[in-house]
């Protein structure tokens, strides 16, 4: 069977598979839309968090940015990691206690406020928009490779699966099938890992493989690759190279991202008890870590891959013919996402920094004129299998998985942004005596129009899969996180203070992230690139975490200028952060 065949049988059976556990769990009441009736295990919720969070940033994309850059890039790992830990100890047992189905409906509960709900609703759909971006990239990338269709068409399909299941199946449906998209990823990551773990270190644990010894060479596969990258003009893998203060904020703006990230907390809704919310979160970070302590190695093990298979006699001038490149090149030229320029026409290709001082000497003795080959960092890991020679059934297994990551995020952030139009905006404000029918049925239609809204962002993304991501978190990171910290463990906060924090914190940050990158004016796209920071070092990706600190101090500023909350909201806050009674930690509100 051609490799074809077989993607297309291995993708087309896990959409069946999706679309089936929709139609059986099909939602049939609000409740069952919004939070699954409340009735999930909290196993069950675990391993559907895991999927609803490890997204296609997690997934295609991460390992990428870790193999090209090295140490620095660390930060994803800690920064996420980090984040969800935040997230599962200080908000999710107290917002799940709390018992609504939005958090736009907490915040507006909480601070006693109509426009301070609508502010959320703003900087929700803000947020998961943003990341919804960056998982429709990871499914046109996919899809372009392992069933031969363009970008967009590729869009297109997974488009049209994630409506098959979440508008019908809602938060009921979307569970059950992230608990299958858990089960179709994490194998699709880890058989790969395994093989090539074993085939560069003799380890099957990939983890451990990473520190392991290099067989070929006989030294440390870490000190190896760092030897490779070093004589071709890069840094080195395993030191720090970037800027300690926009590190810094990157990891602190991915943790607290994570942590008010919409479509994560809503998991936690979806479970009997408050303390099947704290089990939910453990469960979690379990079926998390088996991705996250392997993706460091996927990313060193798939550069040293690449450089040996470009230079495969271990000498810089004895580079690959064009001519002779392996298959997996071939067939990821198809996509565009590789591509090739033979700058000095001798046939060959180069791969090297050509942005090195040091190395240009070497180049030019070589009779090198510049790197030739680009690399799009998402298709790693998707290309990892092809690139180690792995069987084909792995092949397809890996391109499954991969759409089950993009997929199963993309889900849930529509569903966060479907929830949050049809009980906080239409509900909430518009319409307040709408029937349940009348509110489940917006409910689909604004998450249909979610889809379709998505689906032309995803064609023209502003990065990276996983550096689209990053925008995501640091939208949330600036504007519903300090809300919801606030909203906890503050009864000093009121709701002036909310909304102007919130305002703020989304508003700056917006405006640095679009002067950053250039989108305000066109005029100043050449002048302010990603790579020249506005203030001090600070990357747009960077920013969330300056703009928190700003809704911080300005909540506080503004709430300290004004009334105190009325006593019964002070008192709620006592209630939902404070437990009474032996039973209050496991009621059912």
């Amino acid at each position: 069977m051609d490799q074809y065949t077989l993607n297309l049988l291995v993708v087309g059976g896990t959409f069946a598979l999706y679309i089936g556990i929709a139609i059986w769990a099909r939602a049939g009441s609000t409740s069952e839309f919004y939070a699954a009736g409340r009735g999930i295990h909290p196993v069950t919720n675990g391993m559907a968090t895991a999927a609803d969070w490890m997204s296609a940033a997690s997934f295609i994309s991460m390992a990428g940015l870790i193999a090209f850059t090295g140490y620095d890039n660390s930060t994803f790992l800690m920064g996420w990691t980090g984040g969800y830990v935040l997230l599962a100890l200080l908000l999710a047992p107290y917002l799940r206690k709390f018992g609504k189905f939005t958090v736009p409906e907490f915040i507006g509960d909480r601070f006693y406020s109509q426009t301070a709900r609508m502010v959320a609703v703003v900087c929700l759909i803000v947020a998961s928009v943003t990341y919804v971006i960056g998982q429709m990239t990871g499914v046109g990338v996919a899809f372009s490779r392992f069933l031969e269709v363009q970008n967009s068409t590729g869009l297109f399909i997974g488009a049209a699966v994630v409506f098959a299941y979440a508008v019908f199946g809602g938060m009921k449906g979307v569970t059950y099938t992230q608990v299958a998209q858990y089960c179709v990823l994490i194998v699709a990551y880890t058989i790969p890992a395994i093989f090539i773990s074993l085939q560069l270190t003799g380890n099957p644990i990939p983890g451990l493989g990473l520190f392991g010894t290099h067989v070929e060479s006989g030294v440390p596969l870490l000190t190896k690759l760092d030897q490779i990258v070093q004589e071709l003009g890069f840094a080195s893998y395993t030191g720090h190279h970037g800027n300690t203060l926009n590190m810094v904020l990157f990891t602190l703006s991915l943790m607290i991202g994570t942590a008010g990230l919409p479509h994560v907390i809503i998991r936690f809704f979806t479970v009997p008890k408050v303390s099947d919310a704290r089990w939910s979160a453990g469960w979690a970070l379990v079926f998390i870590a088996l991705l996250y302590l392997t993706a460091p190695a996927v990313g060193a093990m798939a550069r040293l891959n690449i450089i040996d298979t470009i230079y495969p006699n271990g000498t810089q001038s004895e580079t690959l013919v064009y001519d002779e490149r392996p298959d997996w090149m071939k067939n990821w030229e198809v996509t565009g996402l590789l591509k090739f320029e033979d700058k000095n026409g001798d046939g060959r290709i180069q791969f090297y920094n050509d942005a090195s001082t040091e190395f240009a000497a070497t180049a030019a003795a070589n009779g090198w004129a510049g790197s030739e080959l680009t690399v799009n960092r998402d298709i790693l890991v998707l290309a990892n299998p092809e690139i180690a020679n792995l069987p084909g059934w792995v092949i397809a297994l890996v391109a499954a998985g991969g759409l089950a990551a993009a997929l199963s995020t993309a889900a849930g952030l529509l569903l966060a942004i479907s929830s949050s139009v049809s009980h906080d905006l239409i509900k909430g404000a518009i319409n307040p005596q709408i029937s349940e029918k009348g509110e489940l049925l917006s409910a689909r239609i604004a998450m249909a129009v979610a889809i379709g809204v998505a689906t032309y962002l995803g064609l023209n993304p502003p990065g990276f899969a996983a550096q689209t991501v990053a925008l995501a978190f640091g939208l949330a990171a600036a504007s519903i996180f300090p809300a919801l910290m606030m909203g906890i463990f503050s009864k000093r906060v009121n709701n002036v203070g909310a909304v102007a924090g919130m305002t703020t914190g989304l508003v700056v940050t917006l405006v640095y992230i679009f002067l950053h990158k250039g989108w305000l004016f066109v005029a100043s796209t050449a002048s302010f690139s990603d790579a020249d920071p506005l203030l001090l070092s600070i990357k747009s990706t960077s920013f969330g975490a300056v703009g928190a600190m700003l809704n911080f101090l300005v909540a506080y500023v503004v709430s300290f200028m004004t009334e105190e909350p009325p006593e019964e909201i002070q008192e709620l806050v006592e209630s939902v952060r404070i437990p009474r009674g032996a039973a209050a930690a496991t009621a059912d509100h």
